[in-house]
């Protein structure tokens, strides 16, 4: 068995845990945690996701749990303003530098914090899994979202699926790419 089939297999009992929905054990910090794996396995990633999804609620009945994919949840947002049509045009015109540049103000994480906290509907749900930041890079950067979500989240947990590296300070997407320091979210498994 791999060093990643070990770590899934810790996944589903730590989401469960009274520790991690109760934010128990944290000293006053904000329950963000991180499961940090190899990009090239993201779709080993993705249907352990849909494993989750579909033993959380056996596991612990009446846990509400809300899976967002930073992917489609950003389409979705883009398509909701009437950007995505306008963007995809101007990519084939222009080119990616465009469309980064052009995309960057309304996708900053204080502007789309609170685009995720309505696709979260935190209210009706005790528990956030994200994913889908592989995908949205470059266009989103994962510290600058984590770091506007604090206030958005409250006392709900959010686990980020996460393909590359975090060692408690760093997040190293990829495994390469080095992103702000984020020091404030836990390995959600060793």
């Amino acid at each position: 068995m791999s060093n990643l089939d070990d770590r899934l297999n810790m996944v589903l009992d730590r989401l469960v845990s009274d520790d991690l929905i109760s934010g128990r054990g944290l000293g006053n910090e904000i329950g963000f945690y991180i499961f940090d794996y190899p990009a090239e396995d993201e779709l080993a990633i993705r249907d352990h996701l849909g494993f989750l999804m579909e033993q959380l609620p056996k596991k612990r009945p009446g846990l509400r749990v809300k899976h967002i994919n930073l992917f489609d949840m950003v389409l979705d947002h883009l398509a909701d303003r009437k950007l995505l049509d306008k963007a995809i045009e101007q990519t084939r015109k222009k080119g990616d530098a465009f469309l980064l540049k052009a995309l960057s103000e309304p996708l900053k994480g204080s502007k789309l914090a609170p685009v995720f906290e309505a696709a979260c509907d935190l209210s009706n749900h005790d528990l956030v899994l994200v994913s889908g930041v592989g995908t949205i890079y470059p266009l989103l950067r994962t510290h600058s979202l984590l770091n506007n979500l604090h206030h958005v989240m409250r006392d709900k947990p959010l686990v980020m699926f996460f393909p590359g590296r975090y060692d408690g300070q760093t997040l190293r997407l990829f495994g390469t790419l080095k992103d702000d320091n984020y020091y404030r979210a836990f390995k959600l498994v060793p």
